[in-house]
């Protein structure tokens, strides 16, 4: 092994790494984004959460009680109710996570020692779950008594068993087809330039448009077939349930998967090799699954990320399948995650379309 010819090939491959600008920036990119989200994103322990008060009492001890909830930080009141069934119906839309109902009779019950104060838990995430157990442990009385704290009931719907399956398999669908979907048309375009095939798409009379979109409708067929597999699997080993209407759930997946799909022809038209449409796939994989509320709680993170987070498909769309299939509510009913989702997929077809213009120019 001669010293010189090995200095020519690392030279050469230096040279070769830098020449890639992907391949740069995931160096140094990876790292930076891997220490931003976990050492300032990510956070298990849980604030502001959307709460709604059903307040029946109406005197000074329950206004109290509200202001000392609030005051641990763990919810936000963002919804008043009269009755307990609002609280509900609002929890299975996905407006509240945690509703406290205070009844008429408050200030007797908790003189008495008997269950004063309930707490809803929506349990189609376990995060939320043990937020609620924090606010059962605070005392009613200012004291630490334990009488005070046993009158604190927690009722968890929809998951009461707290079983991490229920709430991590209709995740799994979207992680699945953002990982999938994004990857098989981010390297669409890039395929066709490889293999000399665009030389002659451009010489036939299919448009920009035409191309793009005939690009993505087969792959819509794989991404029926993968959730298909994934809920089946999911309810006959695991036993997740089904609240919802089984259409809601493909369509919300449809919606998860073109939109998917029309990041994945942006990135494509955008990387020169099938190398670094898969690099740059990564770098939206990541982000997506680690904000989305898949893997640690949403509301959980900093303002800032929650933005960013919003602009992700996966985190509209654990929403959407989150409610319809755990807590039995329609897509209707959740009708922001829906224009959301549509909008990002006008947005990145319209970006693709017109970029695509611009390289055969």
């Amino acid at each position: 092994m001669k010293f010189r010819r090995l200095m020519a090939v690392m030279v050469k491959e230096l040279r070769q790494m830098r020449r890639d600008r992907i391949t740069l920036a995931m160096i140094v990119g990876i790292p930076v984004m891997q220490l931003l989200l976990f050492g300032y994103a990510i956070n298990t322990n849980l604030r502001d959460l959307s709460a709604g008060i059903a307040d029946q009492s109406r005197t000074a001890a329950s206004r109290a009680l509200v202001m000392d909830i609030v005051a641990t930080g763990v919810v936000t009141p963002t919804k008043e109710a009269a009755t307990p069934q609002e609280l509900v119906q609002a929890m299975r839309r996905g407006e509240i996570s945690i509703g406290v109902v205070i009844p008429p009779d408050y200030e007797r019950r908790r003189a008495e020692g008997r269950e004063a104060v309930q707490i809803f838990v929506d349990g189609s995430d376990n995060a939320v779950q043990s937020a609620a157990a924090q606010l059962a442990q605070m005392p009613l009385d200012g004291s630490s008594s334990p009488l005070a704290t046993r009158t604190i009931s927690v009722v968890g719907f929809y998951n009461p068993q707290r079983r991490s399956a229920v709430n991590i398999v209709p995740g799994l669908i979207g992680v699945i087809l953002t990982m999938t979907m994004v990857l098989f048309t981010g390297v669409a375009i890039v395929r066709e330039r490889e293999r000399g095939n665009m030389e002659l798409l451009i010489a036939t009379p299919v448009s920009s448009a035409e191309l793009m979109i005939g690009k993505v409708l087969p792959y819509v067929a794989i991404g029926f077939v993968q959730t298909t597999v994934v809920l089946a699997l999911g309810m006959w080993l695991f036993q997740v349930p089904l609240g919802g209407s089984l259409l809601h759930v493909y369509i919300a997946a449809c919606l998860l998967i073109i939109a998917n799909l029309t990041l994945g022809l942006l990135i494509s038209t955008g990387a020169k090799s099938q190398f670094q449409a898969m690099q740059m796939t990564f770098f939206i994989f990541l982000p997506s699954i680690l904000l989305s509320g898949f893997m640690f709680p949403f509301a959980g993170m900093p303002k800032v990320v929650q933005w960013i987070a919003e602009a992700l498909p996966l985190t509209h769309f654990l929403r959407l399948i989150r409610g319809v299939m755990l807590r039995g509510a329609s897509l209707w009913e959740l009708w922001p995650d829906v224009l959301a989702l549509l909008a990002f997929t006008t947005v990145m077809m319209t970006a693709a379309i017109l970029r695509f213009r611009k390289r055969l120019d």
